[in-house]
């Protein structure tokens, strides 16, 4: 029987992306993607041919019955990718991969690119446990009430936040956590990356004077320290 391969992309970079992976791109006989657009410049760089099929948040279902139907009626081997990375972190790539699982689908990962492991590898916080949180609620009374059910975890939990809400979501973790130390990560792997581990409120401060801190797509990691000792 065919199989699904979940296959992890490059998140900026596209030179990073395993020999593996292209093998398996080129081979399947369709590619399910969240956002054909950015797979497609990713196919076009190592000249991929095979067929872009849309797999996303608002489609997963309809999608996802096609897509079994080709595994296992067809014989079709299909390859999942996310946006960027690694699949099923924080997109709608675990519904179908529930499903496959739930059928008797082969499931097979080529795994790559985290910008989860990336943030947390250059941190310089303690990495020997982590949690992942990924996406907070948007409101912020649902915000607030998920960081408080956080206050009492020890270990190290990372975070996903667009840019420009970013500054919001920074004031409410001060307000809970107070001036604990931070890895602030964006645009990882592009022209534009930044990397830094300071104080929150140092952070808080600094956004105010570097706008281009606040552009892309942030990764949080926060570790919960005396804040009298966090520089």
């Amino acid at each position: 029987m065919a199989a699904l391969y979940v296959v992890a992309t490059p998140i900026g970079n596209l030179e990073d992306i395993t020999i593996r992976a292209l093998k398996i791109l080129r081979s399947a006989d369709f590619i399910a993607c969240e956002d054909t657009r950015k797979t497609r410049i990713l196919t076009s760089r190592y000249h991929i041919r095979t067929r872009l099929i849309p797999y996303h948040e608002y489609n997963k279902k309809s999608s996802a019955d096609g897509i079994i139907a080709n595994i296992i009626t067809k014989d079709k081997n299909v390859a999942l990718v996310s946006e960027a990375g690694t699949p099923l972190i924080s997109d709608p790539g675990s519904y179908l991969v529930r499903l496959c699982v739930e059928k008797g689908i082969k499931v097979i990962p080529v795994p790559g690119p985290s910008s989860v492991l990336a943030a947390l590898s250059a941190s310089g916080l303690d990495t020997s446990e982590f949690t992942f949180i990924g996406f907070l609620p948007r409101k912020p009374g649902k915000r607030k009430k998920e960081l408080l059910k956080l206050k009492e975890e020890k270990r190290t939990f990372i975070l996903f936040e667009p840019g420009r809400n970013v500054e919001k979501l920074l004031s409410d973790i001060y307000e809970i956590f107070g001036n604990v130390k931070i890895c602030y990560a964006k645009e990882l792997t592009k022209i534009y990356e930044f990397i830094g581990t300071k104080s929150l409120k140092t952070f808080i401060e600094e956004i105010k004077l570097k706008p281009a801190l606040i552009k892309g797509e942030i990764v949080l990691a926060i570790s919960h320290v005396n804040p009298d000792t966090v520089d």
